[in-house]
Order: C-alpha cells, then structure tokens, then sequence
C-alpha cells in the first residue's frame, strides 16, 4: 500500500509558511524547556515525522525529558508521536528504547485518572507491534473493571482490536467480554461490548440477545441499534434464525429512539415480504416523517417509502395507508409535499380516491386563507395538478372538484389559475355531463379574472362550450360588463375632457339600441347596476388589458364571438334576433379595432391582431358554411386529438414504468426451495449496511459497461510522454460530489528520485482538497498517488500540474515534468429531467445566460442528429413524439436536464433540411441553451461543439 492508502488515525495541520528547526534547538527545548516550550518542541517533531523526518536522536531525549511529565496536554502529544515514531530498527527488530516506553505506559493503565487510563486504552488500538502489548494485557484486563464507564468501554475496544490483530495475546476475550457485559450496567461499556462479540463470537452474542430479547426495548439506543445490526446480519446469513427474531424487531419499531425506528423498520422489511410486516414498517416511517422535525430526514425516510411501493406486491399494503401518507402535507417545506402527493397519487385507488380528493380539497382551501407565503403558490399548483389526475383517471370524482378549482381562476397567481384552467378545458371536452356546470361555474367567476392570458382561455373554453340559447347570451352580458361603455375611444376621451363622470358611466346607454324587447339582449340589464364611484383609472377587466395595449386578448375575443354569434344563428330561427346578435359582436370587435388604430392605448395594435379581428368580421358578414365548420368543429377536434395524443403518452410512461417495476420470471428459471438451499447459497441479497457504509464512504459500485476493463481504460488519461523521465497517467474516477484522480507515476530513470511530488492546479469551480505527500521512488520503480478534488458545480472544469523531483547525488535545483490537462466531463453530473411546458417557459425567461450554438454536422437526417444531441449531452427531450414524427423539412424540440447539483438546463433545438442542396446535404439550423450560471451555458455548449466534430467522419 502506498502511503496515501495507509489507515490515518490522526489529522495535524501543518502551517506551511514555516521554516522547519534544527534538530539542536528541539533538543535544547526538550531537555530544559518549560511545560510550554516542551509542548511546541513536542508539536514541531510530530510534524517534521510526519514529513518524514527520522530524528533518530531525539527518541531518547523524549523518553527522560518528557515522558515522566504529568501534565495532561504533554500525554495526549506524547500519544501521538508514539504512533507515528517508527518502533523498529531496518532489519524490523523493536528499539530497545521502546521497553521503557512500554512500562511508562503500563503506569499510565494504573493511573488514577480516568482520562489518561482511557486515552492510553485508545491508544492502545492503534499499536501494530505484539511485543510492546503483551506486558500490558493485565493491565488492560484490570481496567475492564474499572467504577469509570470512559475507561470500562475504552477497554473492550482495546481487547477488541488487540484480539483482531493478535489473538495468541488474550484468545479467551469472546469470554471474558460475555461475562462483562452479563454483569455490565452502562448503555456505551454494553454496546462496546456487544459490538465486539458480533464481530468476535457470533454465537455468544447471539446467546446473550436470547437471555435478554425480552428486554430489548428497556435498552439504550445505541445498543438498540447494534442489536438491530446483528438480527440484519444473523438472518440474512441464515434466514432459518428469522422466526427466532422477527418479534424482537417489531418490538423495536416502538422504540423512542427515531434511529432505531428507522433501522428497524429497514431491516423488518427486508426480512419479510408479509402484508403485516409491511404495513407495521410504512407505519413507522409515516410516524417517523411526522415526528421528526429536520426536512432532510423526512425526504430520507420518504424516499424508503417509495422504494417500498416499487415492489408489487407492496404497493397494495400501501394503498390502505394513502390517508396516512396525506398527513405528511402539514410539512411546511415544498419538496417534502411534492414527493408526498406524488407518492399519493402512485397510490390511489378506486376504494381511496373519495377519500384522498376530500383531503386534497380541503388542503386547497387551507392554501386561500394562508397569508400568501413565496411557496403557498406552488403548493396550490402542486394540489391543483394532483387534483387534475386524479380526476382524469377517476372521471367520477370530476364533478366534486371542479367547483373548489374554479375558484382560483379569480387567483392573482397565474401558474395555479392556469393549472386550473388547463384542468377544466380537459374536463369539458372529454366529460360531456360535466359540461353545464363548468360552464355555469366560469361565468359566476369570469368577472373576477385578473390576469389577462386566464382571461384569454377563459373566453376561448366560454365561445367553444356555450351551446344554448340562455348562455350564448350570458357570455355576451359578461363579454359586454368586462368591456364597459361602447364605442370604447369615444367614452374614454369624454372621460379624459370630464364630459362623463366616472359614477355615470357605467349606466350611460349606448349609442344605439342593438337588442329588441324579446329578450335577446337587453343592454341595461348589464350595464345599469349600480356599483360605488371608482377612480377614473380602475376600468373594467377587458378595457384595462385593452388600454394596456394588450391586444391578443382582442384576437381571442373576436374568435369567441364569431362563434357563438355562428351558433346562436343556428339554433335561433328569428331573423331579426340573429341579425341583431351578430351586429352587436361586430360592433365590439369594430370599437375594438378603433380603440386599436387610435392613441390611446399605451401600445398600439399589432398587424397579426388587426388580421384576426378583420377575419372574424368578414367571416361573420358571410355566414358561410364552410367557415362555420372550420371554427366550431375543426377546433375542437384538434383539441380532442391532442388531448387524446397526451393521454396515450401518459399511458404509455405509466405502462414503461410498471414493466420495469415487475419483476418478470424466465419459464426456465429454476426454483428455489429454502429449506433445500445450502448456508452459503442463501447469502446471494446484498447486504445492506455493508451497501449503505460504501454508498457513505462514496464506494458505490456503479454498473459498468459489458466489460468493467474497458470502461475503466476509457477514462485513462495519459499525463507525459514516454520518453520523459518520469511517466504518469490518471484514472479518473469520478463520484457525485467529487473526484478521485489515481495517478500512476513511473521511475523510467536509473537513478533515484527524493521528493518526487505531485503538485496540482484547477480551473473552473474545482478545488484540490490536499496536497499529495512526496514520494521517493527507486530506479524503475513506480507508484500510485491518490487526489481528491471536491466539485462545487457543474461547469467543465481543468485539473492541470507538474511532477517536480530531486535526484539523489545530484547538485542541480529540482527537476519538473509539465503534465497534460485533465478535462473534466460535465456529463458525469448531468442527468434527464422533465418539466411541464409552462415550467420549461418561465426558466427560459428567468434565465439570463444564453448561449447559441451553429450547427455543423454530416448528418442528413432530423431525427438522427436529435437523437444523437440527445445521447451526447444526456438530456430529455420534452417535445412529443407526435410532434416530431413525419417529414416536412424542419424541427424544433425543447430540451431539459437537471444536475446533481439542483441547476437546470435548458435548450432549444431548431433546425431544417435544406432540400434545394439535395437528400445529402447536412442537417443546419441553431441550438440555443440557456441555464442559470454561465458555466453552465457554456459547458453545454463546448459539449454539443465537440460531440458535432466528433460526428466529421
């Protein structure tokens, strides 16, 4: 093992400013220093030790200068520099100098004080040489029984490790740490001690856990926990035992430890798959999620919930706990309550969605009396999209929440009003009954939209849907008290001049009398009920989007207009009412082109809109039947295709999903029967403390490719040359949150290299965490050197450096070799991730780092380069297949990724065939990226550079 792999027991920081003292001065100190000056001398030789100083004079100064010395601080150090100090002379005999250390050390295990006893024990553990500890071992048996628990526990981890490594020096521990722990009252000496005869003696443990397993739960935690480990590690060594031990874990599911809890209930369920067992753990978790305060803890033990519900048949016990999962939504915090309801939602049933949709209503209301909060919005959207779900998976349940939604189309939060709106265009087109509700409910609340785009798919779902007499009509009042007095530029240069007084206006007739007494329209009835004196400024909805020169909604308009004035003339036979209808919506959409073409709106009218309204008109002055086809049927089954596309692709993700949650069995599998199965046969489950100790050491095993050798070759990078004197080259290994750089370095010299060290920059947002120690490498010979590097985000980063080395007999200044960059790939953080299209457009507006990449390529086919910019920057595509299947010479797709560290990443690939330059000619077009931090942006798009030329054959 090299010296970076050594086992390190202690960290020193070294100050690296300062000039390393001669070997006389400390001397000096040592021998006639005060306590002070002995301490810094003390610190001085540890460190210089450490760098591989050998001081061989200095051995015997210590042991008549300083080890006699009582003072607490001195021992501690002196502690320190006996694990360091080498112990042995070349030919790998023990110092003599060392027996007088041993015996300073047997007085200090009789020492009175109890710190010096179990400091010296923890010493004790780090000792390699069997010859310094045997004349200790009475000693270190004495202290086992010692009135001071710090020096009882410290002692079995002494005869623990001792036993480990030597065990000709006690053999009989198993033993005497059984007797001490029947005997034994402190919860730490206890757990020490089990721990030992898990490890040790299996059985003797196991034989002491029998003689106690009824008073498991009067125990201390932390031997809770150990017990929790063993019963792990017994049954899943030999699932026989489990019968012997499943009641003692279920005992401990109500420990007041939440650790226990949580290890309890981890291990019950990998113990046993039966309903009862389940249930008793997801119970626990629930519990745990509630009680416990720290977020982080809550989407831990979520997260073990929702691996529970990947297995199938775990998921119907889940089902009867949905109720209980909702209680976790009195969280505050919003990741806690999104993976909730997500989890909710996976599993809801037709005998809980009543349930579930009753509690989920009631959440809704809650979030309308919350003095509003930055995640009071989302959460509303979160419960708004849920409720959505469900009730497109449960049509029945529609008619219950459509009434509480519709509600928040009046919300001042336009992602949850657009939620909701999204949700009821949905529930109208495929629920046919539900349909006079919804319309009902959108005009008691149209009045009160807000925003303009809620205001704009409110009236687009009031002209698609109102196909009765007495509706067209009510839209047209509501249409008609958002738009306040006509002909709009009129009345508002009046107001301007003071002609008309704001408290007037609203009952001020208009111009002409377009309705007749039958009842059509009366349009006093909208305009004539009496509302308090309002500011000049505070207009009716519609004006005010109109006066704010927001004319799209008057695009909007004239459609919903156009047709229902088409409808009302088909289901109205008199001549002069359909006459009379059709005039007034002319009307409207002619003032509202004026008040367009005039000055008085802040922004004048676009072409696009002017075309629109002017479409409108002429299509309502023909009345032909081929128009009336195209607006009120062809629209609608261009909605019904999409919605129909949509639900197919959900179907599809869900199908996707449980397939790769099944778990499917080959006909020809053979069958294993347990009580046929050898011992060893039976260990084939991964262990997983062993999984969860590397996944927190960052060992995780992660797949390779089909041949582990290759995959590990590929991310080599040789660092010099071959004829350079030394050589060098990296793997690169890279884990979450950081980098391991194992460097190779090779002597190819016959002479031999001191202070060979490997001296590394970064650029980028990478920092080195320590500086490699210097090696001394002998002719030919070579060496591993390890490197960690902590990465703070994601951006392409540049790990760049030198091997700088004397050679021995040499009198020239030091010689350095210059290494190749080492390119980190953003890749390795960057991972797929979806997003609604609102979401995917509020980031590309929020985000202000843009970046444009030209494409250049051979590829000639649209779909393959997706598909290969796809592969190469590991992000998902969120345009529909449908939409990007079939030819007509050009694409756009929406791209997104997310990293591991929460950043988000946006792209959008535009691109076309040019079809004049032949069926060979490459695809171009632009791919513009856009994330929240430069690096980002940048990096992706290098990526995307790279991976094009790469494509250059």
């Amino acid at each position: 093992m090299t010296a970076a792999e050594n086992v390190c027991y202690t960290l020193i920081n070294v100050t690296s400013d300062s000039e390393p003292p001669s070997e006389v001065s400390l001397k000096t100190d040592l021998e006639k220093g005060e306590i002070k000056a002995k301490t810094e001398a003390l610190k001085k030789v540890i460190i210089m030790i450490l760098n591989g100083e050998k001081l061989p004079g200095l051995l015997m100064t210590i042991i008549r200068f300083v080890l006699p010395l009582q003072d607490h601080t001195i021992k501690k150090l002196l502690l320190v520099f006996w694990e360091i100090v080498p112990k042995t002379t070349p030919d790998g005999k023990l110092l003599q100098e060392m027996i007088l250390v041993c015996d300073a050390y047997r007085k200090d295990l009789q020492h009175p004080n109890e710190f010096i006893r179990g400091s010296t024990l923890r010493f004790l553990c780090k000792l390699k040489e069997s010859e310094l500890l045997e004349p200790l071992m009475p000693a270190i048996r004495a202290c086992l029984e010692h009135r001071h628990s710090y020096v009882r526990r410290n002692a079995v981890l002494a005869i623990y490790t001792i036993y480990r490594n030597f065990e000709h020096l006690i053999p009989d521990a198993p033993e005497l740490i059984h007797d001490f722990l029947v005997n034994e009252k402190d919860a730490s000496c206890k757990r020490n001690a089990f721990m030992m005869l898990i490890h040790a003696d299996q059985d003797r443990a196991l034989d002491y856990l029998s003689t106690c397993i009824d008073q498991v739960h009067t125990f201390g935690d932390i031997l809770q926990l150990v017990i929790v480990e063993l019963i792990y590690k017994v049954c899943h060594a030999n699932p026989s035992e489990r019968a012997r031990f499943i009641r003692c874990i279920y005992n401990l599911l109500q420990s007041s430890s939440p650790a226990v809890k949580y290890e309890a209930a981890g291990t019950l369920v990998t113990l046993s798959s039966a309903p009862t067992a389940i249930k008793a753990a997801a119970q626990c978790y629930i519990d745990l999620i509630i009680k416990e305060s720290d977020n982080n803890v809550k989407l831990i033990v979520l997260d073990r919930l929702i691996e529970l519900k990947e297995h199938p048949t775990h998921e119907r016990v889940l089902q009867d706990l949905v109720m209980d999962i909702l209680r976790v939504l009195s969280t505050p915090d919003l990741e806690v309550r999104k993976k909730t309801l997500q989890l909710a939602l996976d599993l809801v049933s037709s005998r809980n969605v009543e349930e579930l949709v009753i509690v989920l209503k009631k959440e809704v209301i809650k979030t309308n009396n919350v003095t509003e909060h930055e995640d009071t919005d989302k959460y509303r959207q979160l419960l708004v999209r849920t409720l959505h779900s469900c009730s497109v998976r449960f049509p029945d349940m529609a008619a219950n929440v459509i009434p509480v939604l519709m509600e928040f189309l009046s919300d001042t939060n336009e992602a949850a009003a657009a939620d909701v709106l999204e949700f009821v265009r949905e529930a109208i087109q495929r629920f046919d009954n539900l349909r006079p509700l919804v319309i009902e409910k959108m005009l008691e609340v149209f009045h009160a939209i807000k925003t303009v785009k809620i205001y704009r798919g409110a009236l687009w779902i009031l002209g698609e849907y109102c196909s009765t007499k007495e509706d067209i009509q009510s839209v047209m009042t509501e249409v008609r008290r958002s738009l306040g007095e006509i002909p709009i530029v009129e009345n508002e240069i009046k107001k301007e001049t003071g002609e008309v007084k704001p408290e007037d206006e609203v009952s001020a007739a208009p111009a002409q009398k377009l309705v007749t007494e039958m009842g059509t329209y009366v349009t006093q009835s909208a305009l004539s009920s009496s509302r308090p004196s309002k500011k000049e400024e505070d207009r009716p909805p519609l004006r005010g989007f109109l006066m704010d020169g927001d004319f799209y909604v008057a695009a909007s308009l004239a459609t919903t207009l156009t047709k229902v004035a088409l409808r009302y003339v088909a289901i109205v036979p008199d001549k002069k009412k359909q006459n009379s209808f059709v005039a007034e919506s002319m009307l409207i959409m002619v003032t509202v082109l004026h008040l367009g073409k005039s000055s008085l709106p802040k922004k004048p009218i676009t072409d696009d809109d002017v075309d629109r309204i002017s479409l409108c008109l002429k299509v309502l002055s023909e009345c032909s039947p081929l128009m009336n086809d195209i607006f009120n049927k062809e629209c609608r089954k261009s909605l019904s295709h999409m919605l129909t596309v949509r639900l197919e692709e959900e179907k599809l993700s869900q199908k996707k999903e449980s397939e790769k949650r099944n778990v499917t069995v080959q006909a020809d599998d053979p069958i294993s029967f347990m009580q046929l199965t050898a011992k060893n046969e039976m260990t084939s489950k991964e262990d997983q403390f062993q999984l969860s100790l590397l996944a927190a050491m960052g060992n995780t095993q992660r797949k390779e490719a089909a041949d582990p050798l290759a995959s590990k070759l590929n991310k080599v990078t040789q660092l010099t040359g071959f004829s350079d004197p030394v050589y060098a080259e990296a793997y690169v290994h890279v884990n979450q949150y950081d980098i391991v750089l194992d460097v190779l370095v090779v002597n190819q010299t016959s002479d031999t290299l001191q202070n060979c060290t490997l001296e590394l920059a970064t650029l980028g947002d990478l920092k080195l965490v320590e500086k490699p120690s210097p090696l001394t490498l002998a002719p030919h010979d070579f060496a591993n050197i390890k490197a960690n590097v902590k990465v703070a985000s994601t951006e392409n980063g540049i790990i760049f450096g030198n091997i700088v080395y004397d050679v021995s007999g040499a009198a020239s200044d030091r010689n350095c070799v210059v290494l190749s960059d080492i390119h980190i790939d953003i890749m390795d953080y960057i991972q797929p991730a979806s997003c609604t299209d609102a979401e995917f457009r509020q980031m590309w507006a929020e985000f202000e780092w843009e970046n444009k990449v030209t494409v250049n390529t051979n590829i000639t086919d649209l779909n393959d380069y997706l598909q290969h910019i796809l592969k190469s920057t590991n992000m998902k595509c969120l345009t529909p297949e449908k939409a990007l299947s079939g030819f007509c010479g050009f694409m756009a797709a929406n791209l997104y990724a997310r990293s591991i560290f929460g950043e988000d990443a946006l792209a959008n690939v535009s691109i076309e065939k040019p079809i004049h330059l032949g069926p060979d000619a490459p695809v171009n077009g632009h791919i513009r990226i856009r994330a929240k931090s430069q690096g980002m942006a940048l990096s992706l798009g290098d990526k995307i550079n790279l991976s094009q030329k790469k494509t250059n054959v």
